[in-house]
């Protein structure tokens, strides 16, 4: 309890308005250094946030989070040059000259003001996130910083979070807050997973049944899927998102500079469509249910059929996803895909022969084909599991790598920009302790050290001259077993602190041990900021038994 005891220790020091120390602030900045002789910037309810027009909405934003963290209520002023202001307060203002890193943020305190200048709207947010990083958690009347410049921009391009919503399915307000968690810590990209054989989370107008039939199962696996014999609830559970819900999502991440990237899983996984329209399968007059347990389903039919209505169903549901998601990518998903069932279906063979494809993979090829090419007719690149890559696929599309090693390589050796988001050791639904008494998980292990020294970039790459083509990473937060909000956060924290440096630092700026001490004296104050409730349900989140 020893460092429970230390967490204790630097709240109460926080009470007192004293901020953070800047070595504190995760992911670790490129850059820091310290101002000599000048004393420390005290903010209070007198200053202004000055803003240009284009980012008002940042700036109610920061104003939002700052009296949150201090209770201190900032007022906000619209400038047309705000370098022309001298006023103290916390200023936000682009970067002079504008060619700069992505993202880029500079972060300067010195006794008069506080300035945070931007490369782009995520290097604002960036900034900004760094900022709240600087101040304590508390009710204060004053706050004072120390004066400090930092200089600091992302290793990589994509930095993602995915979240399953379909084997349990979360509330809006828990969304936003897994947002809010992605913003923290710097991540860009939320990967929303909405479709697959458990249910269909997405309102369809144009397939109305996909809601009414396919966003609900019959009942629940309990305990594990290994289990025999297998157990269930009873209880038909169930759920999906209005369109209405989706845009309010879309526009709180678009705030805070957080792109989310839909995921309608085709033409594998399928099975809650197949059960709305059973036309689409390979089976037409078979009845199939919306799966009610985990899997790959490869004795029960879950993959669409090549057939006319199949390709007009997959024209106007992702026209549908299109409209709701200003995101440049869509996720098609294209894992796991189980071929027997074309194999089986002699009218898919007579589609295969007369399309002049020589066995199911290449099928499954034309699939996705069919579908980014649809998709790039409306503006957009699409993402896949790295199965997309097992045919003759373009390589415009981009291969996402749950996978080994192998794979990463394998796709960025064809030509693939790749999002490297191994099993190991970036799927959060793993577990994360060896003790046997952890809550239930799926399989696997992936502990905290290696979630912090996992490169994204493979040696084998690196020899190549290919590293530019591993575009980011993100983990993956898989919910068979994560029934509720508490049970998620437990999974995610502090892996997912860790992989915000993992993505986000140089490799030599990192060091374990050190993280180890950023995430005591930030991370664990945030984690009780935003859950008090969920740490006292957890009490056996103890600091002293994180895994190593």
């Amino acid at each position: 309890m020893k460092r429970l005891f230390i967490t204790a220790i630097i709240l109460c020091i926080c009470l007192f308005g004293m901020a953070q120390n800047a070595n504190s602030i995760i992911p670790k900045p490129a850059f820091i250094s310290y101002p000599h002789s000048q004393d420390p910037f005290v903010l209070d309810s007198k200053q202004l946030i000055f803003y240009e027009a284009t980012y008002e909405l940042q700036a109610q934003y920061l104003q939002e989070n700052i009296a949150k963290q201090t209770g201190i209520v900032l007022s906000l002023k619209k400038r047309i040059d705000p370098y022309k202001e001298s006023a103290a307060g916390i200023y936000l203002v682009p970067i002079k000259p504008f060619n700069q890193p992505a993202e880029k943020y500079e972060l300067n305190v010195i006794r008069q003001n506080i300035a945070i200048q931007y490369q782009d709207l995520r290097g604002l947010i960036n900034g900004i996130q760094s900022l709240l990083q600087l101040m304590p958690i508390g009710q204060f009347n004053a706050v004072k910083i120390s004066p400090i410049h930092i200089e600091d921009y992302p290793r990589f391009a994509y930095r993602g979070m995915h979240l399953d919503v379909v084997r349990h399915i979360f509330p809006v307000n828990y969304i936003k807050k897994y947002i809010d968690y992605l913003a923290f810590h710097k991540f860009n990209t939320f990967h929303w997973h909405l479709t697959d054989d458990q249910g269909w989370r997405i309102e369809m107008d144009a397939y109305p049944k996909l809601n009414t039939i396919g966003s609900y199962r019959n009942e629940t696996l309990i305990g594990h899927f290994k289990d025999s014999p297998a157990q269930y609830d009873g209880t038909r559970y169930g759920g999906f998102y209005t369109k209405a819900e989706i845009k309010e999502i879309v526009q709180y991440a678009a705030i805070r500079a957080i792109t989310v990237i839909p995921e309608i899983d085709i033409p594998g996984h399928s099975r809650a469509a197949i059960a709305a329209y059973p036309e689409l399968s390979t089976k037409p007059d078979t009845i199939w249910n919306v799966a009610t347990t985990w899997g790959m389903y490869n004795r029960q039919n879950n993959v669409l059929a090549p057939k006319p209505a199949t390709f007009k169903f997959l024209e106007k549901v992702f026209d549908e996803v299109v409209a709701l998601f200003p995101s440049p990518y869509i996720h098609v998903g294209g894992d796991e895909c189980s071929k027997i069932w074309w194999k089986q279906d002699p009218a898919t063979q007579v589609f295969m022969k007369q399309k002049g494809l020589k066995n199911e993979t290449a099928l499954q090829t034309y699939f996705i084909e069919f579908i980014a090419n649809h998709l790039k007719s409306k503006g957009k690149q699409t993402i896949g599991w790295h199965e997309i890559n097992e045919g003759d696929l373009d390589t415009s599309t981009i291969v996402m790598n749950w996978g080994t090693e192998k794979q990463a390589i394998e796709a960025a050796s064809k030509g693939f920009n790749v999002i490297n988001t191994p099993g190991k050791p970036f799927y959060f639904d793993h577990y994360q302790s060896l003790d046997p008494k952890d809550s239930l998980a799926i399989h696997g292990y992936n502990p905290l050290e290696a979630v912090y020294n996992y490169n994204p970039i493979p040696a084998t790459i690196i020899q190549k001259g290919l590293s530019n083509k591993i575009i980011g990473g993100q983990a993956n937060v898989w919910t068979e077993y994560m029934g509720n909000e508490k049970k998620v956060d437990y999974m995610i924290f502090p892996r997912m602190t860790a992989l915000s440096e993992t993505l986000w630092s140089i490799p030599e700026k990192k060091n374990y041990i050190d993280f180890l001490k950023r995430i005591e004296q930030t991370a664990i104050p945030r984690y009780l900021f935003w859950n008090s409730s969920w740490f006292k349900d957890y009490a056996k989140w103890d600091l002293s038994k994180l895994p190593k």
